[in-house]
């Protein structure tokens, strides 16, 4: 399994967020940049980097994620209010690994098969969970399906992972949703990659001992609860 540091960008800066509430903010780095460099340098390969603002519609970050995927040397996932296949190409052309897609792939299944045809391999679905349903638009709105529901129908899509982020451990420190996980690994044919809650390097040996392919680590990392060095060392591939 494979750790992967997030760098979620918000008014120009670096944030973290708690229980996805935009109103409980307790981090703020004033260079996005400088910080992805520093996980770079910590020895992580494959950095996790959403525009928070794009994602809800209050402006972009573009520039920032342009200098990152042009200046940072690792594998770069993107997210935060992709909805078309140009967004994607020419995100792909400025150097990402993977594209992920959270709002539009969920709510219009049938774009994303098509898209996912033309990018095969190259997509990554996030599909935001609190309590088991799948919430979208930033967390404001909250879908009928459940996760499973959404992970069976993703199975026959050419994919390049699903991520699923446990919203209501988001930003907590008080432990990954490991039943929740499991589940969904068993069920997936994709590559799963787990968020939310993450705070221990037991939280990750227990998610890697459950099939997880990879984990998306926030706020233990900047709060200094995980070992930068150390997660990397041991969660390198």
């Amino acid at each position: 399994m494979i750790a992967i540091p997030a760098v979620d960008l918000r008014e120009g800066a670096c944030v973290q967020l708690v229980g996805g509430s935009y109103a409980n903010e307790p981090v703020r780095l004033d260079n996005p940049l400088e910080v992805a460099r520093t996980w770079a340098r910590s020895g992580f390969h494959r950095l996790h980097v959403v525009d928070l603002d794009a994602a809800t519609g209050r402006g972009d970050n573009a520039s920032i994620v342009r200098d990152i995927l042009g200046e940072v040397p690792a594998a770069i996932q993107v997210g935060g209010g992709i909805r078309s296949g140009d967004t994607i190409e020419r995100l792909l052309q400025e150097g990402a690994s993977w594209i992920v897609l959270g709002t539009r792939a969920l709510e219009e299944p049938e774009w994303l098969a098509g898209t996912a045809s033309s990018f095969p391999g190259q997509l990554i679905v996030a599909a935001d969970v609190r309590e088991r349903q799948i919430v979208t638009r930033g967390w404001a709105r909250t879908l009928s399906r459940t996760v499973l529901d959404v992970v069976e129908q993703l199975n026959d899509i050419p994919l390049g992972g699903v991520l699923v982020t446990a919203v209501h451990r988001e930003g907590q420190l008080a432990g990954t949703d490991l039943f929740l996980m499991e589940d969904v690994a068993e069920l997936s044919v994709h590559p799963v990659i787990a968020s939310g809650g993450i705070s221990s390097l037991n939280d990750l040996r227990e998610l890697a001992d459950r099939g997880i392919a990879a984990a998306v680590i926030g706020m233990a990392l900047y709060t200094g609860a995980l070992d930068a060095r150390s997660v990397a060392e041991e969660f390198a591939t």
